[in-house]
């Protein structure tokens, strides 16, 4: 019979890797094609125009352009409009950009 308990291991001391998650561009920046535009779990922002939704949920752009995050039916879309497109629709300045000339 021992007169110490025995040391043992703890039970603690692991940890996962981070995940990196979260938004990585903004509203109104420039973009290439295949971009990772939001890494998420579940669909917190949906694709919008120009934009695809990976297997694990991941968000990427399918053109060059500038990403706009737009509200539709409660929900938060991200899209991605070519410069000649988003000049169209927005007169080039949107967010106190620069012109896009």
């Amino acid at each position: 019979m021992a007169t110490h308990k025995g040391q043992g291991s703890t039970q603690n001391g692991r940890d996962s890797r981070p995940k990196y998650l979260g938004v990585k561009v903004g509203d109104g920046q420039l973009v290439k094609v295949g971009n990772v535009l939001v890494r998420q779990r579940g669909t917190k922002f949906y694709p919008g125009y120009n934009v695809a939704k990976g297997s694990d949920d991941t968000l990427y752009a399918l053109v060059n352009g500038k990403v706009k995050f737009e509200n539709r039916k409660d929900k938060i879309f991200i899209s991605v409009y070519p410069l000649e497109e988003f000049n169209l629709y927005y007169g080039g300045k949107y967010a106190n950009d620069k012109p896009t000339n």
